[in-house]
């Protein structure tokens, strides 16, 4: 329910509050020495400033939090793209006018009160769940943090919590907006359309050589060369130093005997199962059983099938029952039964459907099995030390190719790779390992520095180095006509289509018929019944339901289909309002986040109206160089 106010309240003051109250050690990691320097302002708010390096430690946390969530460290371009700079303009700004609204109405926190939240701080609580001072200094030690720092920051959070929660907790959507937009959030709709695919246009004529050219430098930019590098690396792990050869056959052999039991699998037994209410009417069975009747008859007697009584096909040491196991394996051959047994559930008579006889896998058959787990261990327990012998060598000016040579590794190189793993020819490659953090990394090294190892998990290690640069560059039309040809092409066609639908629209709002249209086209008119505004229509995609639900019943509308290549032509031609909804039919939980939704409208709200009452001063040039440093 209620998505558009979902996507309203994504603005960065809410995120904003909502990471300053929850979060209260966003600033871990930032020493006293770093929070205390710094001079002139990057942001003035009254008599409330952000340092440069206040912004700058902002900043870097911001780069950070986005890259975990990307999964990859960002680059100055990227963090640009991403737009990290501005959004924290904002959030400092919104910060510093909170701390001079503070200010301003001499709001503080008393000693008391700050230590009562430091001490409902769980991070720094004992086993008792009891606070803990050395294990608060321990913990601020950790981070880098000083005692002094750790309170003012607390004391800020809390006293711009005041504010925060004077102005939003407690506010509750009323209930007619609550109706309104269940009811706006039920409707439903009928719809008839048209699937408009370049099939419905003449095909585009291929380009001229000087139209090709001129739009090719337009759009040049979207194909220039990345930045590619050189790459080797030498990858250490297990596999990379076992030698099962080496592994003398006694040795083999011994362990087979020792582990004979791991490659035999044990004789199997499927087992057919008749309970019995009492002991006579077994023993009547058994009679009738040794008298000639079929075991099959007496499973019909009882009114069951085979499957009704089949329990499945077990070793003698996982049968189910263990009181039934030594009567099941004293059956002589498969179709055989046993005599009446007590079993967990009353007296049983059981047969042996099918016999599976035990099998062992030969020394022959296992040795390499065995020779190359016992190669990989062995190599276990030395992996360490080909990595310290690896690294001795480079310390002694042993090259990458040297020092892997020395220890039997063998070195990769790729001649060009970018950023995201691709060749030049677009081809990826996906046999490096740690491929994410080799790359992040080569792409931040110089050439010919060498680079500590990278972990592969928990037992691995992979040093690389870059051999060389090749710079970004713009790739001239002939070495990419194929793609510019294609793309011009998949242009025009997409402006064609669209012109097409658009002139199809004018005719049905001037009172054409879908269906005249259809068989003009060649093509079926088609319906969608009930469609709702939340609805994730394989065919319309977000763009066509949004573009239903854009007009009153009647409505001629031309969209996008889900895949973003074709045009959908649409009439609607029936709406359920959804008149009959009430605001009793929305759950508390929804009226909860609509009301919370609203609260982070009024706090934007309350940061507009203070940055109107109090001015922001900012200085790009000081941040600009606070991001230099």
């Amino acid at each position: 329910m209620l998505d558009i106010l979902r996507r309203g309240a994504q603005g960065w003051v809410a995120k904003f509050l909502l990471i300053m109250l929850v979060a209260s050690f966003g600033v871990w990691g930032i020493s006293g020495s770093i929070l205390n320097a710094g001079g002139t302002a990057v942001i003035t708010v009254g008599d409330t400033e952000v340092s440069p390096n206040e912004f700058r430690l902002a900043y870097d946390r911001q780069v950070s939090a986005v890259g975990r969530q990307i999964g990859q460290r960002l680059t100055t371009e990227q963090a640009r793209a991403f737009g990290i700079e501005n959004q924290v303009y904002s959030q400092l700004i919104a910060g510093a006018l909170l701390d001079e609204q503070a200010r301003e109405m001499n709001l503080g926190l008393s000693d008391e009160r700050l230590a009562a939240l430091i001490a409902d701080d769980t991070a720094f609580h004992d086993f008792n769940g009891r606070f803990d001072r050395n294990n608060f200094r321990r913990v601020l030690n950790s981070v880098g943090m000083s005692e002094e720092d750790y309170l003012k920051s607390r004391g800020q959070v809390a006293v711009r919590t005041q504010i925060v929660e004077a102005v939003s907790d407690g506010f509750a959507a009323p209930d007619a907006l609550i109706k309104a937009l269940a009811q706006y959030d039920a409707e439903t709709r009928d719809v008839n359309y048209l699937l408009l695919t370049k099939s419905t246009i003449d095909p585009v004529a291929a380009p001229g050589d000087n139209e090709l050219a001129a739009w090719f430098e337009e759009n040049k930019a979207r194909y220039a060369a990345p930045e590619y590098r050189k790459i080797t690396y030498v990858k250490l792990q297990n596999q990379d130093i076992a030698d099962p050869a080496a592994i003398s056959l006694e040795t083999v052999r011994a362990d087979y005997e020792a582990r004979k039991d791991r490659y035999t699998t044990p004789e199997t037994r499927t087992i057919d199962q008749l309970v019995f209410a009492d002991r006579a009417a077994a023993d009547a069975a058994a009679a009738e059983l040794a008298g000639g009747k079929r075991f099959d008859e007496l499973i019909t007697d009882q009114g069951r099938t085979a499957n009704d009584v089949r329990i499945g096909s077990f070793a003698k040491t996982t049968v189910p029952d263990q009181s039934l196991a030594e009567a099941i394996f004293a059956v002589s051959e498969a179709g055989g039964t046993t005599p009446v047994v007590d079993g967990q559930f009353g007296p049983v008579i059981l047969r042996v459907s099918d016999i599976t006889p035990e099998s062992s896998k030969s020394f022959e058959e296992m040795e390499r099995e065995i020779r190359e787990q016992l190669a990989l261990a062995e190599a276990a327990q030395v992996l360490l030390d080909v990595h310290d012998a690896y690294e001795d060598a480079r310390a002694s000016g042993m090259t990458l190719a040297e020092a892997a040579a020395q220890q039997k590794l063998t070195p990769v190189t790729i001649d060009a790779i970018d950023r995201s793993g691709q060749t030049p020819e677009g081809t990826v490659v996906r046999d490096i390992p740690e491929s994410q953090a080799l790359l992040r990394d080569a792409f931040d090294t110089e050439i010919g520095v060498e680079t500590p190892p990278i972990n592969i998990g928990a037992e691995g290690f992979v040093w690389f180095e870059v051999n060389d640069v090749i710079p970004a560059r713009d790739r001239t039309l002939d070495e990419v006509r194929d793609r510019v040809v294609a793309d011009w092409t998949a242009m025009k066609t997409a402006e064609a289509l669209g012109a097409k639908a658009e002139e199809l629209k004018q005719r049905l709002e001037k009172g054409a018929e879908l269906a005249t249209i259809a068989v003009e086209l060649s093509a079926a008119v088609e319906t969608k019944y009930a469609l709702s505004r939340g609805d994730a229509d394989a065919v319309f995609g977000e763009a066509a339901v949004a573009s239903a639900f854009s007009g009153p019943n009647g409505l001629v509308e031309v969209a996008n289909d889900a895949s973003g290549e074709n045009r959908i032509l649409l009439k609607v031609t029936s709406v359920n309002d959804a008149s009959t909804v009430t605001a009793g039919s929305v759950s508390q939980e929804q009226r909860t986040r609509v009301s919370q939704q609203m609260a982070d409208d009024i706090l934007d709200q309350l940061v507009a109206r203070l940055q109107a009452d109090y001015g922001v001063s900012i200085n790009r040039e000081l941040a600009e160089r606070a991001l230099a440093f």
